[in-house]
């Protein structure tokens, strides 16, 4: 691709920075900029239960897919179970351990039956057996391939079966368990019972490796919510970012593009001055808007807005490459990247939404209602919040009506700072000589239990500024202060 004249057609675009959903890319694409960090080899390692944790849009997808094709590109076997195919598995009407035999149940037979029709070897009967095997789901696939080695097979079921005798080991993935989550008593139960099940199914099947994704607050409600959970908490592998990492992440995406070859590590001990020059052929190097961003250079510009999530950096590229298009631009300026920061900051306040609204109704109101007055924005610069004020503005909030949680609990200003917080609508700050230091709910998960002082502020993170306050913009790009990076 190293000839192409840069264009930004939707195509390019793509190729340049990348699908927004790792399980709508091409995989070949995916595989050759997939930045993998190092969480990757701690997901993927041989031990019985692996439970990746992080935020939406963090890429917790994007591992799996990348996982699951190296395992099979060794000869592996691996499936994977999507929300739909265990949908009907637990009754909510059931006791808890009942929940748990209904959930060992259906996942054995998912494994066994994925396995099966992926290579065409699903044949009727093939449930009774498994039953006669107690639930021992590796046992029955052994068993059942067994006896097929020296059958008349095609060349490729033969080695198939032949590579998972040798072996005995089956990857699981299941992604997306969070999807309809309303944080609910029986939400809860319903993830806790899974959970414990798959801990039973791998301790007793020997070969059988569960790799599971959940989001960060749906982890965190269900482990402090369900003292069972505490036998899980040793196998949980903690998804995030430095905005060091994000920004190599993209260095990658347009180095291959353009077809050269590139080294995560050479790209992580680079600094960030020379990491920019690589952005050089598709951005412009320096911001020159108004306010404090006037003259940075653009790579701080982008890392001040997204929420330390690859996602919020791939819309805001895409955006902005959008908008370059639409100028007749070669190159994104700064008009392009201006131009856009309302769109893009509506776009993640609205995802946060519908990303949150299932567990507390009237989001909308809490999170539209913290957008400051002109008082609040002479005495401490407005979107940046000592504790005692953030409750006082939280306590304002409320004069217009209580908030409640999907399970009928009343909020108090403290659960409702918390749950900002928790949601990355607030990030805990602290001013610094090198700049603005940010900590995030999943870097800190207890530091907004009980809002101590730990020398920190709480701020309305900047992308969501343009949605708040969309009548002045002015007084955003004042408010508005460069990360530490």
């Amino acid at each position: 691709m190293s000839n192409n004249e840069i264009t930004f057609s939707e195509i390019q675009i793509q190729a340049i920075f990348g699908h927004e959903a790792a399980e709508d890319e091409d995989i070949d694409r995916l595989k050759e900029y997939y930045f993998k960090g190092s969480v990757f080899d701690q997901v993927i390692t041989d031990l019985p239960l692996r439970i990746l944790v992080g935020h939406k849009g963090i890429g917790k997808s994007a591992l799996f897919q990348v996982a699951m094709y190296e395992e099979a590109k060794v000869g592996r076997l691996s499936i994977q179970i999507k929300p739909d195919d265990i949908a009907d598995i637990a009754d909510e009407g059931k006791s808890f351990l009942k929940q748990i035999r209904c959930w060992k149940n259906g996942i054995n037979e998912i494994i066994a039956k994925k396995v099966l029709q992926s290579y065409g070897l699903l044949a009727s009967g093939w449930r009774k057996k498994l039953n006669q095997h107690g639930g021992m789901v590796l046992d029955f696939l052994v068993d059942t391939f067994s006896p097929l080695y020296k059958a008349d097979l095609s060349p490729s079921r033969k080695l198939f079966i032949n590579d998972f005798l040798k072996n005995k080991k089956i990857s699981v993935y299941i992604d997306d368990l969070d999807r309809g989550w309303q944080g609910r008593k029986e939400d809860i139960r319903h993830i806790s019972a899974l959970l414990n099940a798959i801990r039973d199914i791998s301790t007793t099947n020997k070969g059988i490796y569960f790799r599971i994704s959940l989001r960060s607050d749906v982890y965190y409600l269900v482990r402090t919510s369900d003292e069972s959970t505490d036998k899980i908490e040793g196998s949980v592998i903690w998804l995030s970012w430095t905005n060091h990492e994000i920004f190599a992440l993209l260095i990658k995406r347009i180095e291959t593009f353009f077809g050269r070859q590139t080294d995560e590590q050479k790209l992580l001990q680079m600094n960030q001055r020379q990491l920019a020059t690589y952005l050089h052929p598709i951005f412009e190097p320096r911001f020159t808007g108004s306010g404090h961003w006037e003259n940075a250079p653009m790579h701080r510009v982008l890392l001040s807005l997204i929420r330390k999530r690859p996602r919020d950096l791939i819309k805001l590229c895409t955006l902005a490459a959008r908008k370059a298009r639409e100028n007749k631009l070669s190159i994104i300026n700064t008009s392009s990247l201006e131009s856009i920061f309302p769109e893009y900051s509506q776009g993640r306040l609205q995802d946060t939404i519908n990303e949150f609204r299932s567990e507390l109704p009237d989001i909308e109101r809490l999170l539209l209602n913290m957008k400051p007055s002109k008082k609040e924005k002479r005495a401490y610069e407005g979107y940046v919040y000592p504790t005692s004020k953030l409750l006082q503005k939280i306590e304002n909030i409320r004069q217009s009506g209580e908030f409640k949680f999907a399970t009928g609990k009343i909020a108090s200003n403290k659960e409702l700072a918390a749950f900002m917080y928790k949601i990355n609508f607030l990030t805990a700050r602290k001013q610094t000589p090198q700049g603005i230091d940010r900590k995030y709910f999943e870097e800190n998960r207890y530091l907004s239990n009980e809002f101590a002082d730990f020398g920190y502020d709480w701020e309305i993170h900047p992308a969501y500024r343009w949605a708040l306050q969309p009548d002045n913009m002015r007084d955003i790009y004042r408010s508005l202060e460069l990360n530490m990076g």
